[in-house]
C-alpha cells in the first residue's frame, strides 16, 4: 500500500481500531452485518465518512466499495461530507410536520443563519432534516447528538443551542 494510502487509513481510524474490526468481522459468518459499525467507528473518529472511509470499510469486511456506499448514502445518521461538531437532526414525518415542525426550523434558520443541509460559520452545528425519530408521542421534536428533544417550542431552541454550545466547549477545553 503507498504510503499516502497508509496515511489516510490512520487518519481514519486507528491501527488497533482496523486490527480489532478486521478480527471481529473474520470471526461471524456475513460481515456484511458489520458495514454500519465500521461506518460509525470511521465517522467517530474523523467526523465523517469520505471515499477512503468507504473503501476502508471494504477492505476490513471483504466487501466491494459499492456494497459499502448503497449502506452509507441511505442511512441518514453517517454523513458522507463534513458536517458541524453537532448535527441536528430536525424531525419533518408527519407527526412532527403537523405539531410545528416548520416554525422549529425557521427559528433554527434563523439561530443558526444556515438553511438545512448546512453548517453555521462557526463550524458548530450542521442542520439536517430526519424522516423520523421514532418519538411521535414528543413532537415536534430533534436530535443533536445522541439527545432527542421534545416537544419543542420556539422558545426552546435558544435554551437548547446554547446548551449544546457550552457542551461542545467544555469537551473542546478538555481536548486541548
Amino acid at each position: 500500500m503507498p504510503a499516502t494510502e497508509v496515511n489516510t487509513m490512520h487518519d481514519l481510524l486507528p491501527k488497533p481500531e482496523v486490527e480489532k474490526l478486521r478480527a471481529k468481522a473474520a470471526e461471524i459468518d456475513h460481515p456484511h452485518e458489520m458495514i454500519v459499525d465500521v461506518l460509525r467507528a470511521i465517522q467517530d473518529h474523523h467526523g465523517w465518512v469520505p471515499d477512503e472511509g468507504v473503501q476502508l470499510t471494504a477492505a476490513i469486511l471483504g466487501v466491494t466499495p459499492v456494497e459499502v456506499d448503497e449502506l452509507a448514502t441511505f442511512y441518514d445518521k453517517i454523513y458522507r461530507r463534513p458536517v458541524g461538531r453537532k448535527v441536528i437532526h430536525v424531525c419533518d414525518s408527519v407527526c412532527c410536520w403537523a405539531t410545528g415542525t416548520d416554525k422549529i426550523v425557521e427559528h433554527l434558520r434563523q439561530q443558526l443563519g444556515i438553511d438545512p443541509g448546512q453548517t453555521s460559520a462557526d463550524g458548530m452545528f450542521t442542520l439536517l432534516p430526519t424522516c423520523c425519530l421514532g418519538v411521535c408521542g414528543d413532537a415536534p421534536a430533534m436530535m443533536i447528538g445522541l439527545t432527542t428533544y421534545g416537544p419543542l417550542t420556539v422558545e426552546d431552541i435558544d435554551r437548547i443551542l446554547e446548551q449544546e454550545r457550552r457542551g461542545a466547549t467544555a469537551a473542546e477545553k478538555i481536548d486541548s
